[in-house]
């Protein structure tokens, strides 16, 4: 993989580490080695990314299974298999879904693939989560979605990379604020608590050094993101026991998981 213009190959980055683990091919040596450090210091990290990836799978399938036919990805990362739109247009291929995201390369790769079925469409366009009025208010999402119909906002493995000072549950609330009732917020997030607690102290000695923001939160802060929804069954959970037997094993489970029905 060459480096598009702006992009520095030896800077790590959280959606390239991502992408390795995901067995991407969209990702630089100092990727690699971040990610393989890792691995080998914090166990079953690899197994709980890819569960996540599943999570993001089953829950789009189960929304778009329930009538949902407009999704706002909010934090898409690199395009691998499984993208939201093609999920949900695999449903229903009316569906309609606008990614965000702020990298460039993302952005690069997100024009080049995430391409929508006739009868449906796929949006694109990069813009910080931090400001919610900048993506709420964009020309390119009015085009494509409908909010005086439900609509899923899409928040995996996001929130955990915007820190306490930037105020997430704020964010949250903006965005949850600008939905109909009967949307729904489909969300997953770093925890340390399913783990033992040597294996998250190992995990903020190994992640510490890296150029890579992650902020884990407790199950109790996490739940708060959903304040206004109703959790739709089985709540807040390990991210690969959301309605369905996990891909992967994963005895250490790192991420919360949940999908909430606004009232």
């Amino acid at each position: 993989m060459s480096a598009p213009h702006g992009i520095n190959p030896n800077i790590p980055h959280s959606a390239r580490v991502y992408d390795y683990w995901l067995g991407g091919k969209d990702n630089f040596e100092a990727d690699r080695r971040v990610a393989e450090q890792t691995m080998a210091a914090v166990p079953g990290v690899r197994e709980s990314a890819r569960n996540n990836r599943a999570f993001l799978g089953r829950a789009v399938r189960h929304l778009a299974g329930l009538g949902v036919r407009q999704f706002l990805d909010l934090g898409t990362g690199i395009p691998s298999q499984g993208n939201t739109h093609e999920v949900a247009q695999a449903v229903a291929p009316e569906s309609r879904v606008v990614y965000v995201d702020n990298d460039p390369i993302v952005m690069a790769h997100a024009r080049a693939l995430l391409t929508s079925t006739p009868e449906g469409r796929t949006a694109y366009i990069e813009a910080d989560v931090r400001e919610p009025q900048s993506i709420l208010e964009h020309p390119d999402v009015l085009a494509t979605l409908d909010f005086t119909q439900p609509i899923a906002l899409v928040m995996v493995a996001i929130l955990m990379h915007i820190p306490d000072e930037d105020d997430p549950e704020r964010l949250v609330k903006t965005y949850a604020q600008a939905l109909p009732s009967g949307s729904y917020l489909v969300l997953s997030h770093l925890t340390l608590d399913l783990v033992p607690p040597q294996v998250a102290a190992d995990y903020l000695e190994a992640t510490r050094p890296q150029a890579m923001h992650r902020t884990p939160r407790t199950g109790e802060r996490i739940s708060r993101y959903f304040d206004g929804f109703d959790l739709v069954e089985p709540g807040l959970v390990a991210v690969s026991k959301w309605r369905d037997e996990p891909l992967f094993p994963d005895e250490a489970a790192w991420m919360y998981a949940g999908v909430g029905h606004k009232r």
